[in-house]
């Protein structure tokens, strides 16, 4: 058996069947790995790294952390609140820093880290533009320069996704995300519209974004999906229709 344990916000974590449809990605990943690979989502709703650090989450998962077990690493939306002082991160400075304290938490009890850069959020303009630049950009930089540092494996979901909403439009990529019609589930009669949560083809879309980045890095990383070839595939078919 192999394990991944994925560290992340809302965007991973599982959901209930109140909250369906929606769903996590690290949720819903499973489908894309082998049978022997065994996901524990300490992801949850609303942390930062640094709330996520505060709240003794990190110290659960080096707990049970063993050697040679994968550690999955994606935050920055939460990070991002200048407006709240429990979990707002400097990009430059604590978001970078505590980024290194995951992977030095992987690395002491031997295990693999990963970074996961933030899925981009559906903002479109009213023109049908998506919104330049992002507000997860200085985020990204800082995950990516920090995976350079430290030598840390990295999938750019931020850059997957952005050139997917882009390449796809408004009214194209509204079915992956919660945007909920008036009646269309009990516990929100009311409708909603978010656009930074998954309903469950979101986050089986954007998966196979993590898996294929997966595939990219190669070797131990690659060895835990199902059908690389498949895949491979799959996403060759898609990026030329």
């Amino acid at each position: 058996m192999r394990v991944i344990q994925w560290a992340g916000d809302s965007i991973n974590t599982t959901n209930k069947y109140k909250t369906y449809p929606q769903t996590g990605i690290a949720q819903a990943f499973d489908r894309y790995t082998k049978e022997d690979v065994v996901i524990y989502n300490h992801s949850i709703n609303g942390r930062s790294t640094k709330s996520f650090i505060d709240q003794n989450r990190l110290a659960v998962i080096y707990d049970e952390l063993s050697s040679g077990e994968f550690l999955f690493i994606q935050f920055g939306h939460n990070d991002e609140k200048k407006a709240d002082p429990l979990r707002y991160t400097d990009p430059r400075g604590e978001y970078r820093d505590n980024l290194a304290k995951f992977v030095n938490v992987a690395r002491d009890r031997g295990a693999h880290p990963l970074f996961i850069t933030p899925l981009e959020r559906r903002q479109f303009l009213e023109d049908g533009t998506l919104k330049t630049p992002s507000d997860h950009e200085p985020y990204v930089t800082a995950m990516k320069e920090t995976a350079e540092e430290l030598e840390v494996p990295l999938v750019d979901l931020f850059g997957k996704s952005r050139e997917f909403l882009i390449k796809k439009g408004p009214e194209e990529t509204k079915q992956y995300f919660m945007n909920l019609a008036p009646g269309e589930v009990d516990w929100c009669p009311e409708g909603k519209l978010d656009n930074s949560h998954l309903r469950y083809e979101g986050a089986m879309l954007f998966g196979r974004m993590v898996a294929e980045g997966l595939l990219d890095i190669g070797g131990i990383y690659a060895d835990l999906l199902a059908d690389p070839g498949e895949l491979r595939a799959l996403s060759e078919i898609e990026d030329n229709g």
